[in-house]
């Protein structure tokens, strides 16, 4: 027999059907309950207690539940976790319902429409994006904001290109309007942990179809048409705050893969996955989170436009030549807050009184900060001058209608200012009033009538009353605007129109002055959309002038200088450069700085020196130097000539890619191949110690011919850094190639590294000093250096025997056991270079077992 089910869980199967991949939160009272399989899922990950809805049910329903008031902090965790939320309310007074509380979702909350936010509370972009291809093999590829509006598309030319931009957005969720092939899902799945969501049903509705106006190009407008289909269908209210869709080139930037970014720790520290450690921590001085959330596109995204560059280039000396200037407009821009945001807001309808007042104080700040601006324009304000709109009406509005001590609720009351509101005045005059109205009129009316015992009572049955006793009755006869209202055994209850026009008065105060509250602030809030665009374009300014105030604090705190960038340029020439971050954790006075020269004739320098001894911080060093000059920073040197880079790719530190469980040289290998197919002769190529991965005679091979390939076909710009000596050599036949090695003196059996750059080769690696540095063994030290003079000095490089008397002066305390052997026969034959790390795990394991 089937079990009946009641109709209020009826009513949550039919809803959940229509959201099978999202949990649901049906709003039941004062909690969002969650039932069946989300009950047990979300009661793992929230770790909710579960019970039952009907515990004597053959099949008792299992049942988990959050408060309303608290749901956002469990929300974001489902969210957080990768998964979608659903979030059904009632949509009537349960007092007021007849039958089952009609119930609907009126929003979907996914990984790539929550609000993110950083480390340091400031809140992040947070990018859905979509895809689409067609037969051709090329993509559209759209993206945007939902908190902040933005809304971009381009065009890709294949998969790589993708993951590039997908990895370059750190985005949580992609749309699929096509099908995509299992390789390039695999990637993005491994590389970004991303949730795909699909969306084949394009909507053709007036807010969404005006925001593809600029598009042309069908890919892109069928990406962007499925971005904003989603979001509509799951966030079902206006997108107003959405910016038309902008068309941008991933061509007009400076092109790096997700390998060169990661690293470079340009945003992102591979240690601890956090901001600190990286160039964004250390260029970021904003005061505004717009500010911050620029800053960090900008450094993910230097620009190839001169003009462009140039103009930030003006920008941060103009503020960094005003000192005080600066520290006023800073001291400004602390008081803006997140105007972007608060856009979203208003427009999702989710901004509250504390918000108004908010968006308020920022706009206050805009006509002191265009005063100063004037103050120091040169023509270079100009352009920003013009986006910023203080908005006068919008700050006198606000100013007129919310209260300073608004609380966050907007339902409650307390929101709008006493003057604003006539009707909304006097309702709350008779809450404050209302007693001494009623003692005024019941001493005016004993006086009227004489009788001195005459008082007004009130119950729930007959509201408010005069009280007259038997004894007094007779002199009510000649007050005929009195009217009976009850009679009682000793006495009478009396009316009158006075009396019942006080009482609507009072008795409806409270509740008609919450509601009128409640509508006056939608009202409001409906003026403040109006003026959307002009608070986005404010936004916008607000936070350029930030991000330039930012990079000048930086450039005078670090003694930075203005570079020269010089297209089609093929000399790089930097003096005395250092390594921004480094720098910065040291100390300006204890890091050592080193120039860079490389002129037309030379595209390679072939660096040879000791480990520990500054080979990669040298070659980050430039990385990060070309990096900031094209975002329009000051950089760290004296001097700095560079050319205008296209592309930057990098293969620095020994590190194997966990996630797709491939080994340090295959990582090596895949990242060389990036530079080797893709780099021009205006790129910058960066490979620390490439082939050390894989057996001496094989790395030295591959090094040698990965250079000869760079030198012969590519010209680029490229630091190449080796432990091969031999390949030292190749500056003889290769004329584009220049020697260079760090610095080192040896003195007293100790080495002590100089961390400069000098020209020419290295004499040698210094390992061995570098192991005692370490701390190993004595012994060990010693035997090492017995090795390294043997096969130094012998021409086949055998490894030499061991010592006979070590070998009898092991025999004397211990004989090696067949399980011994067996053991040292097992490791002699691992293949530790192709072995992934879960490979070497389980190996271990079975030694261990085997010992």
């Amino acid at each position: 027999m089937k079990e009946k089910i009641s109709p209020g869980m009826q009513q949550y199967l039919d809803i959940k059907a229509n959201y099978p991949d999202a949990f649901l939160l049906f709003r039941m009272g004062d909690f969002y309950e969650l039932f069946y399989d989300d009950a047990l899922k979300a009661g793992q990950i929230l770790e909710l207690t579960v019970t039952s809805r009907n515990k004597n049910a053959e099949k008792p329903i299992p049942m988990a539940g959050v408060p309303y008031h608290s749901a956002k902090g469990y929300i974001d965790t489902l969210v957080e976790n990768g998964y979608k939320v659903a979030i059904a309310e009632q949509m009537e007074d349960p007092k007021q319902a007849v039958g089952v509380v009609r119930r609907e979702v009126v929003q979907v909350i996914t990984p790539g429409t929550q609000v993110a936010q950083t480390e340091n509370g400031k809140a992040e972009n947070n990018y859905i994006t979509a895809l689409f291809s067609d037969t051709s093999g090329k993509f559209g590829f759209a993206y945007a904001d939902l908190a902040t509006g933005e809304l971009k598309a381009t065009h890709l030319e294949n998969e790589e290109a993708v993951l590039n931009e997908a990895s370059a957005l750190q985005t949580k969720e992609m749309i699929l309007s096509c099908a995509i092939s299992d390789e390039l899902k695999d990637n993005l799945t491994t590389r970004l942990q991303l949730v795909f969501s699909e969306q084949e049903k394009i909507l053709e509705l007036d807010e969404i179809t005006h925001l593809t106006e600029n598009l042309k190009e069908p890919l892109m407008l069928q990406a962007t048409n499925a971005l904003l289909s989603y979001l509509h269908a799951t966030q079902m209210r206006k997108l107003s705050h959405l910016e038309i869709a902008q068309v941008y080139q991933t061509r007009h930037f400076l092109s790096m893969d997700h390998f060169s970014k990661y690293n470079l720790e340009l945003t992102s520290s591979i240690r601890t996955g956090k901001k600190h450690g990286t160039l964004f921590w250390l260029l970021d001085e904003t005061k505004t989170a717009m500010g911050s959330r620029l800053l960090k596109q900008w450094i993910t995204r230097p620009l190839l436009s001169m003009e462009k560059i140039f103009n930030r280039q003006n920008g941060v000396e103009s503020l960094l030549n005003s000192f005080f200037e600066r520290s006023e407009i800073q001291d400004s821009l602390k008081g803006v807050y997140d105007l972007e945001r608060l856009s979203g807001r208003v427009a999702f309808g989710h901004v509250n009184a504390k918000d108004l007042l908010q968006l308020k104080n920022s706009l206050e700040q805009i006509p002191r900060l265009q005063a100063i601006l004037e103050s120091i324009n040169t023509g270079e304000w100009n352009d920003l001058l013009a986006e910023m709109d203080a908005c006068p009406d919008l700050v006198d509005l606000i100013q007129q209608a919310i209260d300073e001590n608004a609380p966050a609720s907007i339902t409650e009351g307390n929101i709008i200012k006493t003057g604003y509101n006539a009707t909304l005045d006097e309702y709350r005059e008779a809450m404050q009033n209302g007693s001494r109205w009623i003692l005024e009129l019941e001493e005016k009316e004993r006086n009227a009538t004489g009788i001195k015992t005459l008082r007004i009572d009130y119950n729930r049955k007959d509201g408010y009353f005069f009280h007259v006793t038997n004894s007094n009755l007779s002199m009510m006869k000649e007050f005929d605007y009195f009217y009976r209202k009850a009679t009682l055994k000793n006495s009478e209850r009396y009316g009158t129109e006075e009396l019942a026009k006080l009482e609507r008065v009072i008795l409806e105060a409270t509740d008609k002055s919450v509601d009128l509250e409640y509508q006056l602030f939608l009202d409001i809030r409906k003026i403040v959309e109006t003026h959307i665009t002009r608070l986005k374009r404010t936004a916008a300014a607000v936070a350029t002038l930030d991000s330039l105030a930012s990079l000048a604090t930086v450039a005078e705190n670090y003694s930075y200088k203005r570079p020269t960038l010089v297209p089609n340029g093929r000399t790089l020439e930097i003096i005395d450069g250092r390594h921004p971050v480094v720098e910065r954790v040291l100390g300006n006075n204890e890091y050592i700085p080193n120039s860079i020269k490389m002129n037309e004739a030379t595209n390679l320098l072939l660096i040879t020196g000791p480990n520990m001894s500054g080979k990669s911080t040298y070659m980050r060093q430039l990385a990060l130097t070309v990096i900031m000059a094209q975002i329009g920073s000051f950089v760290p040197a004296e001097r700095a000539v560079i050319p205008l880079f296209d592309k930057i790719f990098t293969r620095i530190g020994a590190s194997d890619d966990l996630i797709s469980g491939q080994s340090t040289f295959m990582v090596e290998m895949m990242e060389a191949n990036q530079a080797l197919r893709h780099a021009t002769a205006q790129s910058l190529i960066l490979f620390d110690e490439l082939g050390r991965g894989t057996a001496t005679y094989d790395g030295m091979a591959l090094a040698q011919a990965i250079i000869e390939y760079i030198h012969d076909n590519i010209h680029a710009k490229t630091l190449f850094s080796t432990h091969y000596h031999e390949l030292t050599a190749l500056s003889d036949s290769l004329g584009e190639l220049k020697n260079v090695h760090v610095g080192a003196v040896e003195k007293d059996g100790v080495v002590h590294f100089l961390h400069k750059m000098m020209d020419g080769a290295a004499d040698k690696s210094y390992g061995i000093h570098v192991a005692k540095i370490a701390g190993l063994p004595v012994d060990l030290l010693e035997r090492a250096a017995s090795i390294l003079s043997h096969l130094e000095n012998n021409e086949q490089k055998e490894l030499p025997n061991k010592p006979t008397e070590e070998i009898a002066q092991l025999s004397l305390f211990q004989e090696i056991s067949t399980e011994e052997i067996g053991v040292v026969d097992t490791i002699k034959k691992l293949n530790l270079l192709e072995m992934t790390p879960l490979d070497a795990l389980n190996t271990l394991y079975e030694l261990q077992k085997m010992i």
